[in-house]
């Protein structure tokens, strides 16, 4: 499977899982992209369109962490879940994005469950 047929697979399944998949205020989306090296996760109010909180292996509370890519994804779904509890958010719709859960989102959303957010 070439690369442009991967990419436009994956547009095909995130609009589809989209269409399901909404948040808001009381129950945000948290939203995760997968690059390379790094992880991004971040947490959308639908209704008004706008991102409440966001957090990466890029940030710079996470400059020096250290192990592999799937530690450090379980690391930044801790922090992003210890965040919204800050601000009180409990509950969220997660959001794969199109990528499989397996891995390093996997990895990103067991770590945002045991430090206490529900999905």
């Amino acid at each position: 499977m070439s690369q442009i047929d991967k990419a436009a697979r994956r547009q095909k399944i995130k609009a589809r899982s989209r269409a399901t998949v909404h948040g808001n205020a009381t129950r945000p989306r948290l939203c995760v992209y997968r690059s390379l090296s790094q992880i991004y996760a971040q947490l959308i109010d639908d209704e008004s369109g706008k991102t409440l909180m966001a957090v990466s292996t890029m940030s710079k509370d996470n400059a020096g962490l250290q192990g592999s890519k799937s530690e450090r994804s379980a690391a930044v779904g801790k922090q992003l879940a210890e965040k919204a509890i800050a601000q009180g958010i409990s509950n969220v719709v997660f959001d794969r994005n199109g990528f499989r859960y397996h891995g390093r989102i996997k990895a990103l959303a067991d770590g945002a469950r045991e430090a206490g957010l529900i999905f």
